[in-house]
């Protein structure tokens, strides 16, 4: 061999070599899976499946899904684009001692789907699910507990734009510490607003609030939530709405739920709250109804009575 044609024959490897390497070693999948027995070093395939949802969240493509084939302790993970994590037909655990379970920094536009979950601060978790941007989180089918840490939360939703909340057929229990934290807050961040549905969602036995709505520093558009079919049993306030002065305004409706063995039942302070109440029992709280400048206003169709203190709504609202 000639020196020419040794150094074309060398360059022609070179060549081949470069345009392998340049080649991903594995693309990002639309659907991924995880197993109790897979490995995060494994394409998460359904034959070769990863062993968490930190390590299968790289392998899969914005807009996808992963899977639990099994049962199997996932872990905790933070999710920075659109995506789906279903297990709806396993015991998917995610354990946060410690730390938060499912954070969520996303896009404005993205939307996030956690479905068929088990998450469990073991006594010392910050928040069980926390979002701080995205476009909607959706969660369903979920139990969310223990999370007792410093300002514990099962659901912390503080979104720093414009961003949606829905709660399906879930149970967050047991969370919150002393007179901090509790089962969902919805704490919207700089210009941040929020828009929240919950349906047949139980929150039982928080340390501190059921379910409280809180803009203080907030100065974006407002809050407005929907609560339906739920129970909120056992919390030191089961349902509050908060907007401090200088702040945005909030609006909750609260339909065909029951509010029940709390200190405080349906609770408004600030002038900028307002919570419209239909069909919905409050009993065997301390206290009923309590406002502190709110509107807490009656459909007419509501049971209060049986606590230590009924209370009393702020107005009644017309039928039509």
């Amino acid at each position: 061999m000639t020196f020419k044609q040794h150094i074309a024959c060398t360059a022609s490897i070179l060549f081949a070599l470069g345009a392998f390497g340049a080649a991903p070693a594995s693309a990002q999948a639309t659907r991924t899976w995880v197993s109790g027995v897979g490995d995060d070093a494994n394409p998460c395939s359904r034959t070769a499946p990863c062993k968490t949802f930190a390590g299968a969240i790289s392998k899969t493509a914005a807009g996808g899904e992963i899977n639990c084939i099994d049962p199997g302790a996932y872990g905790a993970v933070t999710i920075t684009k659109a995506m789906m994590i279903r297990c709806d037909y396993v015991e998917a655990g995610v354990l946060a001692s410690g730390t938060n379970g499912i954070t969520i920094n996303a896009g404005a536009n993205d939307a996030i789907f956690l479905s068929g979950l088990d998450i469990h601060g073991g006594g010392t978790g910050f928040s069980g699910i926390r979002l701080l941007a995205g476009g909607s989180l959706h969660i369903q089918n979920s139990v969310i507990r223990a999370f007792n840490g410093a300002s514990g939360v099962g659901v912390l939703f503080a979104p720093s734009g414009a961003s949606q909340l829905t709660i399906l057929d879930s149970t967050i229990a047991n969370n919150g510490s002393g007179t901090t934290g509790g089962g969902v807050l919805v704490q919207p961040t700089g210009t941040g607003s929020a828009r929240v549905t919950l349906q047949n969602v139980a929150v039982q036995n928080n340390a501190n609030a059921g379910f409280k709505i809180d803009t203080t520093g907030n100065t974006g558009t407002g809050v407005t939530a929907m609560i339906d079919s739920s129970q909120f049993l056992g919390s030191a306030a089961a349902v509050v709405n908060f907007t401090p002065a200088g702040t945005t305004v909030a609006a909750l409706m609260l339909v065909n739920s029951t509010v029940a063995n709390n200190n405080f039942g349906v609770f408004g302070n600030g002038a900028g709250a307002t919570i419209r109440v239909g069909n919905t029992s409050i009993t065997s709280n301390a206290t009923g109804v309590f406002t502190a400048g709110a509107v807490i206003a009656s459909y007419g169709d509501n049971r209060l009575d049986g606590n230590t203190t009924d209370g009393s709504f702020t107005a009644t609202i017309p039928k039509k």
